[in-house]
């Protein structure tokens, strides 16, 4: 009997379930591993800013050094995108926020006992194991609220920077169709066929976050399916060129993620159309 429950175990560890596991619940609100290991990572953040500000010199000397090397790092690759040291220290906020959670929460999924420590329910009718902690971005909740927090922002610097009815003028341009009529069937026209293609922007925001949430998601549940078939294979030395291949996933995921957001906060911001045309007059 204990050796068919434990072959059972070992067969649902194999399995991971495309959705994050309960693991206690707050009331009626339920906590995810996959929370834990997000609440980890903020936890992380605030000690080390609460560190590198109590003590700060003109002169940065050890955790405010690295700090400051890595914000200066980031700040200029971001001024290299957006073309500018006024919409770079604009963007900075966001954008180092975006790239270091994510990655972190990329390179925590990577410690050893992620996925692999946890408790054994009968789920199912079977037994299987309920890690404690798993990597965040295997979770579609969370890539999700990134992305979303993402574009949100973008449609805020775009509202900033031209005001609301200029900016959601480009979705849904009435404003256009409303002149066109001062100028002939040809203007006309041409604002239906803007007003189609504005419609059309919508859909572009959805599938902004849409892409943005399940490319992150996506190669992050991968790569944990990939770790999990390496160590049910063979426990040592195979999974280690696996260990330094998604080190690097994790990299490029976070840059791809942070500098696809910088793309969307440069568009809004950009003058294009209407906007240029107000802009020259």
């Amino acid at each position: 009997m204990q050796k068919s429950i434990k072959n059972s175990s070992l067969l649902n560890y194999a399995i991971i379930p495309l959705a994050a596991e309960p693991i206690a619940h707050i009331g009626a609100f339920p906590v995810t591993n996959t929370m834990v290991n997000a609440w980890i990572v903020t936890a992380f953040f605030v000690v080390v800013a609460c560190i590198a500000t109590r003590r700060q010199g003109l002169v940065p000397r050890g955790i405010q050094n690295v700090i400051e090397a890595i914000v200066e790092t980031l700040s200029n690759e971001i001024e290299k995108v957006a073309g500018s040291r006024k919409l770079a220290r604009q963007f900075l906020p966001l954008i180092a926020t975006i790239f270091l959670v994510v990655l972190a929460n990329n390179w925590l999924g990577l410690i050893p006992g992620t996925g692999t420590i946890g408790i054994y329910e009968i789920m199912h009718g079977e037994v299987e194991l309920v890690p404690l902690l798993r990597s965040a971005g295997s979770d579609l909740n969370f890539t999700l609220a990134i992305a979303l927090t993402a574009v949100f922002f973008s449609h805020f610097i775009g509202v900033r920077a031209f005001g609301v009815f200029n900016y959601f003028s480009k979705f849904v341009n009435v404003k256009g169709i409303w002149k066109s009529l001062k100028h002939g069937p040809m203007a006309i026209i041409t604002a239906v066929i803007e007003f189609g293609v504005g419609l059309l922007e919508i859909i572009g925001e959805i599938a902004k976050v849409l892409s943005l949430s399940l490319r992150l998601f996506g190669n992050v549940f991968a790569g944990e399916i990939l770790m999990t078939v390496m160590l049910g294979l063979i426990s040592y030395v195979l999974p280690i060129p696996f260990m330094f291949l998604e080190i690097l996933v994790g990299i490029v995921q976070a840059t791809v993620f942070s500098m696809l957001t910088l793309v969307y906060l440069v568009i809004a911001s950009t003058p294009h159309g209407g906007h240029e045309e107000e802009h020259h007059a």
